[in-house]
């Protein structure tokens, strides 16, 4: 049986689409632009960085040697991971709004700092590079609990999925401005230059000035993380977590008064029933989150692991896939500021057609179709657009076919998108209870970050070509494209088993879902979470 709502959560759960919504939006939005800047803008420049710092007078441009290439782009991943787990923490004991200033700073801190990576020889460059990615990554990582979570908290029951899509469909402008920002900045330095291509010049194809280029894409994310902090500072703490796990009745009145424009009663008696009340103060290790949220848990760690091991092996040898079907030209035929333009100018043409429509067809249909359906519809339109790349991987490299591939290509990020690459993210900010919510967020989203280093690192390696003649400098044989993306195919495949573990939260209240209201704990016919709505 479900006891009486706070009046405070109730409002909340009811109020009108209002300007505090969009302004909230706005505000953690910009943290995922700054995030999804930050860590994909480096795919950019990995090849500048190799001619850059690891010039070899052969056939071919310089490139990364192997273990370097996975740590510049791996870092930040590991650092992501390791924020999600402990700010996501830190969020449910001192607060979602006193640990949101310091991820954003660290993120802004980082990023300059990057660009600024000491010394002019390989080695110092790319170990100070790395360091500060790290960092990066690490304030990164707590900006995915504590954003979904201060959203949620902040929504009302009936647009609460949209509002939570919207702050992490900031993510599809992030990966589209950094391939802008990056566009600019090559042009303008190649137009200032000139350079000719490497196999004209194969010194003079990479200027000196080019050592700028990389140090510019990689600074710029700071610009609009700063532009963000004094209305981050601003925000009051959500009356959830003051409520709820604060227990402060007063201020969580007071705040949420203030934000909504509303009369609010404090009902400090019902707060201070809902302290003493010991059925709902079950630890994260205990047999009862086991028995309540256990199999939860388990379905969102493993769907955004899976997701992410396709999503980020995608984006991360993107470029890759692209020279293999000839849509980027060999390197050799391209001066080392050229050869930015052309992968930053492909995958911006991606973003734009692909990337960002599919996380705002999300943000339009997750309260009208629900969590589940898009998370199924999204696993399943990848595991056959992968496959269907895959297995004729020979007819799509050729000539008259490698428009078909792109389009393909980019469909399985419109389906990732506009699938579990949105509700993944979504869905963990909406079936705990508050005062875990932020803990068990982090861990999902640290499952999911733990599948992007499995794709950065392992997918490296995994899609060189099976002649070693034609694999990139240092790396071994691998499997090949062809190979790779069936795998993928079949990870997207067991995403979409996993997604049956999920529960539907739409149209829910957050209390509703995670049983916080209720009187009685044993479940009953009123209170089981289906999966499928019915």
């Amino acid at each position: 049986m479900a006891r009486e709502q706070l009046q405070v959560l109730s409002a909340l759960d009811s109020a009108k689409t209002q300007l505090y919504h969009f302004t909230a939006i706005v505000i953690a939005g910009m943290g995922f632009f700054t995030d999804a800047y930050d860590l994909f803008a480096i795919s950019l420049v990995t090849r500048l960085l190799g001619r850059i710092y690891y010039f070899k007078d052969g056939a071919k441009p310089g490139t990364l040697p192997p273990g370097v290439a996975s740590s510049v782009t791996g870092v930040a991943l590991v650092g992501t991971l390791c924020g999600q787990l402990f700010f996501g923490w830190l969020g449910d004991k001192m607060g979602r709004k006193r640990v949101y200033g310091m991820t954003l700073a660290l993120m802004v801190i980082c990023s300059l700092a990057s660009g600024l990576s000491f010394g002019n020889e390989a080695k110092g460059v790319m170990a100070t590079l790395c360091f500060f990615r790290f960092w990066l990554g690490f304030g990164i990582g707590g900006d995915y609990p504590l954003s979904a979570t201060i959203m949620s908290e902040y929504a009302n029951k009936k647009t609460r999925g949209a509002f939570i899509a919207a702050v992490f469909a900031m993510q599809g402008f992030g990966i589209l401005a950094s391939g802008i920002v990056a566009l600019i900045v090559s042009s303008s330095f190649d137009h200032a230059f000139n350079a000719p291509a490497y196999r004209s010049d194969k010194l003079g194809s990479t200027v000196p000035q080019a050592d700028y280029v990389w140090r510019i894409i990689l600074m710029f994310g700071a610009i609009p993380a700063a532009l963000t902090y004094y209305w981050r500072m601003k925000m009051p703490e959500t009356a959830r977590y003051t409520a709820l796990v604060a227990k402060n009745a007063k201020q969580a009145a007071q705040d949420m008064a203030r934000v909504l424009q509303v009369e609010i009663e404090p009902e400090e008696q019902k707060v201070e029933k809902i302290a003493h009340d010991t059925r709902n103060s079950f630890g994260l290790f205990s047999k009862e989150f086991a028995r309540r949220h256990g199999l939860h848990l388990l379905g969102t760690t493993s769907t955004w692991f899976l997701l992410d091991i396709a999503f980020y092996s995608n984006n991360l040898f993107q470029k890759d896939v692209l020279s293999g079907i000839g849509w980027i030209p060999p390197a050799n035929t391209m001066s080392a500021i050229g050869e930015v333009y052309r992968v930053a100018k492909a995958q911006t043409l991606i973003a734009i057609f692909s990337t960002v429509p599919g996380y705002w067809f999300t943000v339009f249909f997750i309260d009208r179709m629900g969590r589940f359906a898009i998370q199924l519809m999204g696993f399943f339109f990848m595991t056959v657009f992968m496959f269907a790349l895959a297995i004729p991987y020979h007819h799509w490299t050729k000539h008259e076919n490698r428009i078909g591939f792109v389009v393909m290509y980019s469909l399985t990020f419109f389906f990732a998108n506009f699938g579990p690459n949105s509700t993944t993210f979504v869905v963990p900010a909406e079936i705990f209870p508050a005062r875990l919510r932020s803990t068990c967020h982090g861990i999902s989203a640290a499952a999911g970050k733990a599948g992007a280093i499995v794709g950065a690192y392992g997918f490296l390696y995994a899609s060189q070509s099976t002649d070693p003649k034609k694999t990139d400098a240092g790396y071994p044989p691998g499997i090949g494209i062809r190979y790779t993306l069936i795998i993928l195919g079949v990870v997207n495949a067991l995403g979409l088993l996993f997604t049956f573990l999920v529960p539907e939260p739409n149209g829910k209240s957050l209390e509703e879902m995670s049983g916080e209201n209720e009187e009685d704990i044993e479940p009953t016919a009123n209170t089981t979470n289906r999966t499928v709505p019915v």
